[in-house]
C-alpha cells in the first residue's frame, strides 16, 4: 500500500486531521504543510490539485457551522429523484447506480458457489478493494496501512471463492472515480479509458430488508448534501430506528458509491466512519468544493 497515490492522500489525511482540530485557530499554511511533511509551496500545489481549493478554502468546508448549514440546506431525502441516483455529479460522470438484493436463498448461502473477482485501485482517498460477483459491485473497501486483506473479502461473502484479477475489473474502477489517470497491475500500467454519460452501475448486496432500505436512502442524498440519521431513519419510515440506521450505515460494504459518508449527527458533528474519520471529512470537503465551484 506504498504507492504514490496512497502515500499522497495519506499527506492530504494528515492535513485534514490537523484542519479539522484547529479551525478555530485559524491555523497557517506553514503550520498545516508541516504536518503533512511537506514545504508550504508543495502542500499548497498538491492540495489544490487534489481538492480543487486551496487548505484554507478546504478548512472552511469542514468546520462545524458549515456542517450544520449543510444539514439544514438539505433537501428532504423523499423529494429526491431516486431514478437519477447519483446523476449530476461531475466526478462520477453520471453514473447511476442501481441496488440489487440477493435472495433470501442467497442470503443464507452467504456466497456459496459464488466467485468475488478482486483487484486493489488507487482513489483520491487511498487504496480501495473493487469486488464484484456475476459483473456487479459487490465490495468496496478502503484500505488502510495495518489492513489484511483476506478479512476485507470474507466480511460480507464469507463462503464465496475469491480470484485476484485486476486487469478485468479496470474499466469498472475507471468509472468509478475516473479522475485517477492510471493504476497499475504488477509492474504493468493500465491507462484510464473516459466513461460514457448514464452508464448503469449494478451493485450487489448481501443484507436485510431493514439494512437495505438504509442503503437505498443513502443514494437519494446528492453529492454536496447532508443528511442527518434521524432524516434517514424517517425517510425509511421508522422516525424512532436513528440507532438501527447508524449500525446499518456502519456496515455498509460499498464505500463511496453508497454514499453513508453524507451521513453526520443532527448536531453538525460528523460522527463515525468504519474507513476512518478523516477519510469521511476529506470525501465531504472534497465534494462540497466541487459542488461550490
Amino acid at each position: 500500500m506504498n504507492t504514490n497515490s496512497s502515500y499522497t492522500y495519506q499527506q492530504i489525511a494528515q492535513a485534514i486531521e490537523h484542519l479539522t482540530a484547529t479551525f478555530r485557530e485559524q491555523p497557517s499554511l506553514g503550520e498545516v504543510a508541516e504536518k503533512a511533511n511537506l514545504s508550504e509551496f508543495h502542500f499548497q500545489r498538491l492540495f489544490t490539485e487534489w481538492a480543487g481549493v486551496s487548505p484554507k478554502k478546504f478548512g472552511q468546508y469542514l468546520t462545524l457551522e458549515h456542517a450544520k448549514m449543510r444539514l439544514r440546506n438539505g433537501a428532504a431525502l423523499a423529494d429526491a429523484a431516486y431514478d437519477a441516483g447519483l446523476s449530476g455529479t461531475g466526478r462520477l460522470h453520471d453514473l447511476f447506480v442501481t441496488i440489487e438484493g440477493v435472495t433470501p436463498g442467497q442470503f443464507k448461502l452467504a456466497g456459496s458457489g459464488l466467485i468475488l473477482v478482486y483487484g486493489l485501485f488507487e482513489s483520491p482517498f487511498g487504496q480501495y478493494v473493487l469486488g464484484t460477483i456475476n459483473g456487479k459491485i459487490a465490495l468496496l473497501h478502503f484500505l488502510n496501512a495495518d489492513d489484511e486483506l483476506e478479512p476485507v473479502l470474507t466480511a460480507t461473502w464469507p463462503e464465496a471463492a475469491y480470484e485476484n484479477n485486476p486487469t478485468t475489473l479496470q474499466s469498472l474502477a475507471d468509472r468509478i472515480f475516473p479522475s485517477m489517470a492510471a493504476t497499475t497491475v504488477g509492474n504493468e500500467p493500465i491507462r484510464a479509458t473516459a466513461s460514457h454519460p448514464l452508464q448503469r452501475l449494478p451493485i450487489l448486496l448481501r443484507g436485510s430488508a431493514f439494512q437495505l432500505k438504509v442503503w437505498e436512502a443513502l443514494l437519494k442524498i446528492p453529492e454536496g448534501r447532508l443528511a442527518s440519521y434521524d432524516q434517514i431513519a424517517t425517510d425509511i419510515g421508522q422516525p424512532t430506528a436513528s440507532r438501527a440506521v447508524g449500525t446499518a450505515i456502519g456496515s455498509n460494504p460499498i464505500g463511496y458509491l453508497i454514499p453513508c459518508h453524507r451521513v453526520i449527527k443532527k448536531t453538525g458533528l460528523f460522527g463515525g466512519y468504519r474507513w476512518g474519520v478523516e477519510r469521511k471529512q476529506a470525501m465531504l470537503g472534497w465534494e462540497a468544493a466541487q459542488t461550490d465551484k
